[in-house]
């Protein structure tokens, strides 16, 4: 299946392309990697107006979905414009609902993010719990902790898993920023002691449940755009390349290179904006369309990573080429809120597989099962 935008969605696309071209050329975004501020271009995505995007006008947003946000993320990637802000709020954005820090957030540019360990999945048992007389726990790596205002911090209760809110700035809260190989994202260790918060009035497990499928599908747009700026730069340097008296372009290995990447590219495109529209509507196998995005993208990103810098050669490993900053984009989403092996077993994990013993069939003096994955034979 090849999915493909509707007019309004692809003016959308437009106009906010036009826009990064504008906000985020290629210098102002190493000036911001550079300085590790990227203050000035976060200010100006809030003022805006796409930090609004995917939020109901009702509650102050410019309305909108996931497939939305997916383009959101897309375009941010295509020019490694700093985004763990942006993610970040959006992740967290649902559990403030109704709150006065969401408003914070769209009038004042005070930024969220979910505490939670960035390398794992969003709804990962929480690493915070309830003491006197505050939360206490700490989370190594939080994806726009640094950038935050406002912790949706998971905490273990005695029912089941709770949402806390608690301003950074206030005591008891450690935010210390990692640095992160890719300088277009950023990061912090979390470390409460003893500090206070509010409860939100939110179903937790629910929440951090859809946080953790709209993780899965905008980690993957971003590795999607990444990977389309990717392939054309090498396409354009295999047309300025010469060797042995020729353009590189015509080699046939070069060729069938771009091509691969090509191919990869149009899949993840279907795969993306497919999971985002199923997510965002609820599907009862969006869980599994997510996975697969999360998954395959991902890891397709990183072939055309790979592929990017051979066809390029010496000059794509240089600080002052383009490519390092998509590369290190890219290797980062394939582990971001869990690595391709991590879904791939949670996508294994929700088929219905039933083991179906076959006669006669004998593995170093012992007999096995074959596994079938019925529902999908009964499906397709």
């Amino acid at each position: 299946m090849r999915w493909a935008l509707d007019s309004e969605q692809k003016m959308f696309a437009d106009a906010l392309a036009g826009w990064l071209d504008d906000a985020a050329p290629p210098e102002a975004v190493r000036t911001w990697l550079d300085s590790a501020d990227p203050s000035s271009f976060e200010a100006q995505l809030a003022e805006d107006g796409w930090l609004a995007i995917g939020l109901d006008e009702d509650a102050g947003g410019q309305g909108g979905g996931l497939l939305e946000l997916a383009l959101v993320a897309e375009r941010l990637a295509r020019h490694a414009a700093p985004s763990s802000a942006w993610l970040a709020t959006v992740l967290a954005l649902p559990a403030l609902a109704g709150s006065s820090a969401a408003d914070s957030v769209l009038d004042e540019s005070a930024f969220a993010a979910l505490a939670v360990e960035s390398d794992r999945f969003v709804d990962a048992p929480a690493r915070f719990a309830r003491s006197e007389p505050g939360l206490r726990g700490r989370v190594e790596i939080a994806l726009g902790a640094d950038r935050a205002r406002w912790l949706v911090v998971p905490v273990s209760g005695d029912e089941g898993a709770e949402l806390w809110l608690v301003d950074a700035a206030s005591p008891g809260v450690i935010v210390t920023p990692t640095a992160l190989l890719d300088r277009s994202r950023s990061a912090a260790a979390v470390e409460l002691l003893g500090a206070e918060g509010e409860r939100l009035d939110v179903d937790a497990d629910a929440v951090l449940r859809a946080a953790a499928l709209r993780a899965a599908v905008l980690v993957a747009a971003d590795s999607l755009g990444a990977a389309t700026r990717m392939r054309e730069l090498a396409v354009d340097y295999s047309k300025q390349r010469t060797q042995y008296g020729q353009l590189i372009g015509a080699f046939q290995a070069m060729k069938h290179a771009a091509a691969t990447m090509l191919v990869d590219e149009e899949a993840s495109r279907s795969i993306v904006f497919y999971s985002a529209a199923t997510v965002e509507a609820g599907d009862e196998e969006s869980p599994l369309h997510a996975a697969v995005a999360k998954a395959q993208v991902t890891a397709a990103g990183v072939r055309t990573a790979d592929s990017s810098l051979a066809m390029h050669g010496a000059i794509g490993y240089t600080w002052e080429h383009d490519l390092q900053l998509l590369y290190k984009r890219a290797m980062l989403d394939a582990p971001l809120f869990g690595n391709p092996a991590l879904w791939n077993e949670r996508l294994a994990g929700s088929l219905d597989l039933e083991p179906i013993p076959v006669a006669g069939v004998d593995l170093n003096g012992q007999s096995i099962d074959i596994v079938e994955p019925k529902s999908i034979a009964a499906k397709h």
